[in-house]
């Protein structure tokens, strides 16, 4: 898949879920910039339907698509997430098209503010 790097217009920066040591030593779970690159972002909403009922909600679903770098190689989708626009995003998958290091498909799910 060649890819012009016109495309990767758009920048996002990826943070990582890391265990945090204050003065006390406490331990806390905290999410801390890992990785900025450029990335073309694809977005598409499709419905979802609710369990237990006759609705459906849209859903906002975005593959960023970045140039293979060794510190997106172990990227996975339990521990990592994205920042575009000042929205988070969740990982969803992974894909790293055919391992060919060429580039790295990421599609995440738009995270709902916690209320």
């Amino acid at each position: 898949m060649n890819r012009r790097i016109a495309r990767f217009n758009s920048r996002i920066t990826i943070q990582k879920n890391s265990t945090i040591t204050d003065k006390y030593l406490n331990h806390t779970s905290a999410w801390v910039d890992y990785y900025s690159c450029s990335a073309y972002a694809g977005t598409y909403q499709h419905d979802k339907e609710s369990s237990g009922e006759a609705t459906t909600l849209p859903e906002r679903t975005v593959n960023f698509d970045v140039r293979y770098c060794s510190e997106l190689k172990d990227v996975k989708s339990n521990e990592y997430r994205v920042i575009f626009n000042g929205d988070i995003y969740d990982i969803i998958a992974v894909d790293m098209m055919n391992y060919q290091r060429q580039t790295i498909t990421l599609q995440c799910k738009y995270q709902e503010a916690s209320k």
